[in-house]
């Protein structure tokens, strides 16, 4: 401060200050010297080094300083090339940071025979900065973080507690493209184009996940999406691991930090992220600040973004300073949204039913979906489990007999319940439920098993889980995942069997010991075992967390998604058949009001909303409109047909559908599952059922097969491209049951190629009840609309409303005219908004006028005609007086 200058008055300024004073002091003349940055301070060593060499030394310096690259890059050397001490500094520093710098300087300096001035330049660093900016650059420092990688994530924890390593027990999954929303390009090429394959997770596909676009653009976000258990984390870790060993992202990435979400939200205190970076390293003297300074070289795995609330509340708004302390949501939000750290790269993994609210969050993320074990990988993971090869052979062949239990092993977990099962199971040639065909049976069974093996501690086995069950109830309704030792005692499960099972220990470094915590050994087991508590006690049981399933179902929408799975297992409980296991499990009595109050919440969907009384109009609209594409997404779409596929009960199906009169599903690109799902609720579909697929892929991602080496060397002789794979099948398969009562099919905006076109075609000649069928804005081929109207024509079709708006309708009208002609159940046919050319005019005329034709309406409605063809039309209506033509002008 200058002399004369009023400060505030402190203890600092005033040893003998007792107390706030009431006005300014005044100060003696004070001078208070700025401390030099170590920034600053590095610079200057540089200069005066630099500046202590001859001319011919710091030629030879600026020659040996040109061939000194950081990974992969040097200065360019019209950047060097008569530069004086001074532009030297600022290019040394641009490039390397300030005090790595120093470090170089001084090698480079050895390497120009200027050894006495880099022997002054270390005393001076060591005296000034310290010994440890001598010691830990970022490039040395990078190395030793490496090690300390390898070292920590060489094993993990199997859900039994026993550590394996990581190379030995991770089985490469499928990782094919996004199935994010499908673009809608009707101006675009007509065919089908040819959807990337499904790769292995080996290392060549991690490394493809930051590859460029076809511009060169490198993302900077990728997100992995699947459901629970499929191995997501697993291949986190494992890409964490190869990055650490030097397959991964050579030359890209420095530095890669694994951070959990779940449990940075559930962290108490503030932390920055400096901080959270600090912690995964293996001391405290890390560079941090170096590091951050180059957030282009840094890799953030943010594992589990779907446990980040949906909606953020304004003081949780993004963090923007690395070195804030502030919340873990604060921190997680800044990173998602790339306001923190934005050239940084984020490999984030999520749920498939959290993805679509998480895109808002992301900047430009590209997506990978990862599909869990092909066939050949699950029998890998049996052989790996077992280790005995007798034995993995037996159970191997034991599961791949119950088809649809082998389906279900494609997700890793799934396959670790089975294989843990079997080996209880196995050596005492009891046989797997051949009902199992859903995760929710298969989760079941593991628990039934447990009890089973308890024998004569099995009543005090069921009240431990009784007690689990209501435990993991109350943390997935808090959003919580990890529980302290204190909870796990009061609840007094430590060291029972179930805590030994269910529950993973970990160990926390505390600011004064460890901290231990519990957590549930994956996700979805905390979810099951929530869902199982609603059916082991009483509706609104004195002390049930969260009161009964309505308060469940009826959940806030920012909840809805995160409860999700949760829903899911509980429908999947409310079968009969699950319902008799669970009270013979746990000798208790499922309230019927748990299957009734369910039900009635499945049917209330299908009511419209109604808006308060007195509402603005323009508020309940802007209010209504993003609530019920949140609403829809859950209530009408893919996720609440999940909840009623994993119910397997038909009856019950077909009576929560019946309330449904549409089912509406927009902007998929569909998985197997995803059409096994939709299929099996379209066999249970009550009579007047409606389906409709807007803006929906169907088809396949095919897995990337490696030649064997035999055609490797001889050279592969087929050239033949291979046909896409048409998901629809099972779907067609199940509009042929007798049972099924769907009456109404619209493919609205959908890519229907020439595959779909022959499964959806057979299935026109049998479904028993479909009346309607509506082709709106699809790309078909000459060959896929000659399929179809095949179908249409076939004698047994019972479709009686044809709704046609194709851009390829002048190759349509031939097939259409066919089918008017043999057809004899359509009465209606549809071409509103087409464009009619005078030709197809009159070829429809012709067709109309043949004597089996039984068409009975034709609709033109918004068809531009020319006077000829509203003449040939007009000839045409009078000569059959029962056909009714809609047309403006007729």
């Amino acid at each position: 401060y200058f002399a004369g200058a009023p400060c505030g008055a402190c203890a600092r300024c005033d040893p003998g200050f007792g107390g706030p004073r009431t006005g300014p002091v005044q100060v003696a003349s004070v001078i208070i010297l700025p401390i030099p940055s170590s920034e600053a301070l590095a610079r200057e060593l540089l200069l005066a080094a630099l500046e202590d060499l001859s001319q011919e030394q710091l030629k030879r310096f600026r020659h040996k300083l040109r061939d000194a690259p950081l990974e992969g890059r040097s200065i360019p050397w019209g950047r060097l090339e008569n530069s004086d001490p001074v532009d030297l500094v600022d290019k040394l520093t641009q490039f390397y940071g300030s005090e790595p710098a120093v470090d170089v300087t001084r090698k480079i300096l050895k390497k120009a025979d200027a050894r006495d001035v880099a022997m002054r330049l270390k005393e001076q660093q060591l005296q000034r900065l310290g010994p440890s900016s001598a010691v830990l650059s970022v490039s040395e420092y990078k190395k030793k973080y490496r090690e300390h990688v390898l070292l920590q994530h060489a094993k993990v924890k199997e859900r039994n507690a026993r550590s394996v390593k990581i190379n030995k027990r991770f089985t490469k999954l499928l990782i094919a493209p996004g199935s994010g929303a499908v673009e809608d390009e009707l101006l675009g090429r007509s065919e089908e184009p040819e959807p990337e394959r499904a790769r292995r997770s080996d290392t060549h596909t991690f490394n493809r996940l930051f590859r460029g676009d076809d511009q060169g653009l490198r993302p900077l976000t990728v997100v992995l999406q699947g459901p629970a258990g499929i191995g997501k984390t697993m291949a986190a870790k494992k890409i964490l691991y190869d990055w650490a060993s030097g397959k991964l992202y050579h030359g890209q990435v420095d530095f890669a930090f694994f951070m959990p979400c779940g449990e940075l939200l559930e962290r108490p205190g503030t932390r920055s992220l400096a901080d959270l970076i600090l912690d995964q390293c293996p001391d405290r003297k890390a560079p941090v600040r170096q590091m951050l300074a180059h957030p282009q070289r840094l890799l953030f795995i943010l594992d589990g973004a779907d446990e980040l609330p949906a909606v953020v509340a304004p003081e949780a708004a993004p963090c923007t300073d690395p070195f804030e302390a502030t919340s873990g949501l604060r921190v997680l939000s800044g990173l998602l949204s790339q306001e923190l750290l934005p050239l940084a790269r984020l490999l984030v993994t999520t749920r498939n039913v959290a993805s679509g609210r998480l895109q808002g969050r992301l900047c430009s993320p590209q997506c990978a979906e990862v599909r869990g074990f092909s066939d050949k990988d699950k029998k890998k993971y049996f052989f790996k489990f077992f280790q005995d090869e007798r034995k993995a052979e037996r159970a191997y062949r034991f599961v791949k007999e119950n088809e649809t239990l082998f389906a279900l092993c494609f997700v890793p977990f799934v396959c670790w319940i089975v294989c843990t099962v079997l080996q209880q199971q196995l050596e005492l040639g009891r046989d797997l439920s051949r009902t199992s065909k859903t995760t929710t049976s298969v989760y079941l069974l593991f628990i039934a098993s447990m009890l089973k093996s308890a024998g004569a501690n099995g009543p005090r086995v069921q009240g431990e889980l009784r007690t689990l069950c209501r435990l993991a109830r109350e943390g997935i309704l808090k959003h919580q995942a990890q529980f302290s030792e204190n909870e796990i005692e009061r609840l007094k499960l430590q060291g029972s069997q179930v805590q030994a099972l269910f529950l993973s220990k970990k160990e926390l470094l505390g600011v004064l010991e460890k901290e231990v915590t519990y957590q549930f050994v994956d996700q979805s087991f905390q979810e099951f075992l929530a869902a199982l508590s609603y059916l082991l006690e009483a509706e609104g049981a004195p002390g049930a967390p969260g009161g009964g399933v309505q308060m469940l179902l009826n959940s806030d929408l920012e909840l809805r998604g995160y409860l999700a799975l949760t829903t899911r297992f509980l429908f999947g409980l409310l079968s009969a058949e699950r319902i008799r296991d669970i009270e013979r499990h746990f000798g208790c009595v499922v309230p019927p009001r748990v299957k009734q109050d369910t039900l009635r919440w499945v049917q209330g969907q299908g009511h419209p909303k109604v808006a308060p009384v007195g509402a603005d109009k323009k508020d309940e609209l802007e209010d209504t409109e993003e609530a019920e594409e949140e609403e829809e997404d859950l209530d009408f779409g893919l996720e609440l047909l999940y909840c009623l596929y994993e119910t397997q009960e038909d009856a019950f199906v077909r009576q929560a559908l019946g309330s449904l009169p549409e089912m509406v599903l927009e902007r998929i690109r569909f998985t197997r599952m995803d059409l096994e799902v939709l299929s099996y609720c379209v066999q249970c579909c009550p009579p007047g059922q409606a389906l409709r697929l807007v803006n929906c892929g169907l088809v396949e991602a095919k897995q990337k097969k490696k030649k064997s080496l035999v055609k490797r060397l001889t050279g592969s002789q087929n050239t033949t491209k291979q046909t896409p794979v048409s998901l629809l099948r099972p779907l067609c398969e199940a509009m042929t049951a007798q049972q099924c009562g769907l009456s109404i099919l619209i493919l609205s905006h959908c890519k229907l190629p020439d595959t779909v076109c022959r499964d959806l075609s057979e299935a026109l000649k049998v479904a028993p009840a479909l009346k309607e069928l509506g082709l709106l804005q699809n790309r078909l081929t000459e060959a896929g609309l000659r399929l179809l109207c095949e179908g249409l024509a076939w004698p047994k079709c019972q479709v009686q409303t044809l709704r046609v708006q194709l851009p390829s309708l002048q190759e349509a009208i031939q097939y259409l005219v066919i089918v008017l002609q043999q057809s004899r159940a359509l009465t209606t046919l549809d071409l509103s908004g087409c464009q009619l050319l005078g030709y197809m005019v009159s070829c429809l005329c012709s067709a109309l006028k043949y004597p089996t034709c039984c068409l009975k309406t034709l609709s033109l409605t918004s068809v531009e005609l020319s006077d000829v063809s509203l003449r040939e039309l007009q000839a045409v209506k009078t000569s059959k007086p029962d056909l009714t033509i809609l047309h403006s002008k007729l």
